[in-house]
């Protein structure tokens, strides 16, 4: 069961040098929810989670945790509470997938604790759980774009943080794969209360699983709150500038955003023919 925190951003502004990408973000996690942050690209979304990972120190502003500065935490400490998975993290050349998964217990090491009986259970969990136990001694090199998220999602996984930032993570997987990981994740904040933020390009599947939606525009957080009540037509043409009906979906009652579009479908040649076979067939 994971420790309950709090974690904020008090009126962060973040950049690269001299140039903001976000401004003057306000918010609060929620503990033991998950959350999305969603907008359109460049909006500032990774920006904000690498500042709320301590990969980024905002020019104004702070990232607390209990009340603390992450800046000012031991780096050690800080990585056994808050774990994260990049956008694009890069392996060394030639590890082995169980190597680098055995890499997100780094944080629980130290002079006096090598590797552990814990360490061990921790690593081969993470490996079940994404379901890649046949590839531990084969080099990440080898993997597919798929395997290979699977792998540095696993290294997270390892980690065993009581909250845990995620930034595309279901990048190269496939539809099925998507929601065998989301599923995944949604089991982990449920069993364990472990809290989660993941930044989603995909609408849809970010109003599925989130407790919570932060909207991004501009490098401005601009709306947020429980899907069904702030994904709506206007916030979409807000966002992503984008027009849109919002239904709510059969399976899960969460908003499902279907885009207007001003193409239709015409009939094909082909089509006409599958008319005029059918109607002669009818005929006879």
């Amino acid at each position: 069961m994971s420790v309950m925190h709090r974690y904020v951003v008090e009126g962060a502004v973040v950049g690269y040098g001299r140039v903001p990408v976000v401004h003057g973000v306000e918010l609060e996690v929620p503990t033991g929810q998950v959350s999305v942050i969603i907008g359109a690209n460049a909006c500032g979304k990774s920006t904000l989670l690498k500042a709320m990972a301590r990969l980024l120190c905002p020019s104004q502003g702070a990232v607390t945790l209990d009340g603390q500065r992450i800046d000012k935490l031991p780096t050690r400490a800080l990585a056994r509470t808050l774990g994260l998975l990049p956008q694009s993290p890069i392996a060394p050349e030639g590890i082995a997938v169980a190597d680098l998964v055995g890499r997100g217990r780094f944080p629980h090491q130290g002079y006096l604790r090598g590797w552990s009986s814990e360490d061990e259970e921790a690593v081969a969990e993470a490996l079940e759980m994404m379901n890649i136990v046949d590839l531990s001694d084969r080099s990440v090199d080898e993997l597919s774009g798929g395997q290979r998220q699977r792998v540095w999602i696993a290294m997270a996984l390892a980690q065993r943080t009581d909250i845990l930032l995620l930034d595309e993570p279901t990048t190269y997987l496939d539809i099925a794969h998507q929601v065998e990981i989301l599923d995944l994740l949604s089991e982990l904040n449920r069993t364990r209360q472990t809290t989660i933020v993941m930044v989603l390009h995909d609408i849809n599947i970010a109003a599925r699983y989130a407790d919570r939606i932060f909207a991004m525009c501009n490098g401005r957080l601009i709306a947020q709150g429980p899907p069904a009540e702030i994904i709506t037509e206007e916030l979409m043409r807000e966002v992503f500038s984008l027009d849109s009906v919002v239904i709510s979906d059969p399976q899960s009652a969460s908003p499902v955003v279907l885009p207007k579009t001003r193409v239709k479908h015409q009939p094909t040649d082909c089509d006409a023919r599958d008319c005029t076979v059918t109607s002669a067939v009818d005929a006879a």
